[in-house]
């Protein structure tokens, strides 16, 4: 006669309860929502050189009065891949209003050659691409990786960040009216 074992019935029971807790935090939806430490801090004024333009030219994130959205990104990079077209379109509507040198593009951890060719294939939205190589800038940001896009306030704030690819959701919804403002 074989007795019940209870104690691995208990176990299964116990680990069953906790994949369905953890299945259902999965299914609920929840957007992604990172801290964002520097929300409100002025935007680091490390200069990094610009991409395609000579080696001994470095560059900040101009705080002059106007917004600017800062797009971190990197040529092998499949989420940047997908926002580029969002971007594009992003970069022609600022134009159109004037306000074109309102897209400023953070290369991460890339090489000058893949960069330039990835804008070559998919576009260049951006009025100027800072160069981060070595990820100084990306670690002063406290990013977690490619993509991930800040809106700088006219004062040179971080008003705004947000973690993974861009949708039109988010750039109607919390990119638009800001960086759109005179």
């Amino acid at each position: 006669m074989s007795r019940p074992r209870w104690g691995l019935w208990l176990a299964g029971l116990l680990l069953a309860g906790l994949l369905l807790l953890l299945a259902s935090a999965l299914w609920q939806g929840r957007p992604r929502t990172l801290p964002a430490a520097r929300l409100g801090a002025a935007f680091p004024a490390l200069p990094r050189p610009v991409l395609g333009r000579s080696p001994g030219l470095l560059q900040t994130v101009v705080a002059d009065g106007q917004p600017r959205l800062v797009n971190l990104w990197a040529s092998w990079c499949g989420p940047c891949r997908q926002e580029q077209p969002l971007l594009m379109k992003l970069a022609e509507r600022l134009q159109a209003k004037g306000q074109g040198g309102r897209l400023v593009g953070l290369n991460y951890r890339d090489t000058p050659q893949d960069a330039t060719a990835f804008l070559a294939e998919l576009g260049n939205p951006f009025a100027v691409t800072l160069v981060d190589a070595d990820g100084r800038l990306a670690i002063e940001l406290g990013a977690y990786g490619a993509p991930e896009t800040y809106l700088v306030d006219a004062e040179g704030h971080i008003a705004f960040r947000h973690v993974g690819a861009l949708t039109q959701q988010v750039i109607d919804r919390d990119l638009l009216p800001k960086l759109e403002a005179p």
